[in-house]
């Protein structure tokens, strides 16, 4: 059976880049290779591999990596540090015009 990967990479500027392989050995490789120069990573290396997941299931794969894609630095590192838990609490909005955080005032 086939096997995907979802990881994040940890870049020498800090910042954090997402993606999906089927070869997660071959693409750690091609990143820390630079062999695509106009890659966000090439300018970034050394990337050091901090977090890594694997799907039997393309289309799982394709939207887990979109989604955490779409996610803040914080929640990115609650799956990096195994803080799955933690995802619910930082996907709160803590806005002061959130409903939950609305108040009526009396008169």
């Amino acid at each position: 059976m086939k096997q995907y990967y979802v990881y994040i990479l940890k870049c020498s500027d800090e910042s954090y880049y997402t993606g999906m392989t089927n070869d997660i050995n071959r693409r750690l490789n091609e990143h820390n290779y630079g062999l695509n120069k106009e890659s966000y990573t090439h300018d970034r290396r050394p990337l050091n591999l901090v977090f890594c997941t694997e799907f039997n299931d393309v289309n799982q794969a394709i939207s887990f990596e979109k989604q955490v894609k779409g996610w803040s630095r914080k929640k990115k590192e609650a799956i990096i540090n195994d803080n799955w838990n933690d995802l619910k609490k930082l996907s709160q909005c803590l806005n002061e015009t959130n409903s939950e955080n609305f108040k009526i005032e009396e008169v």
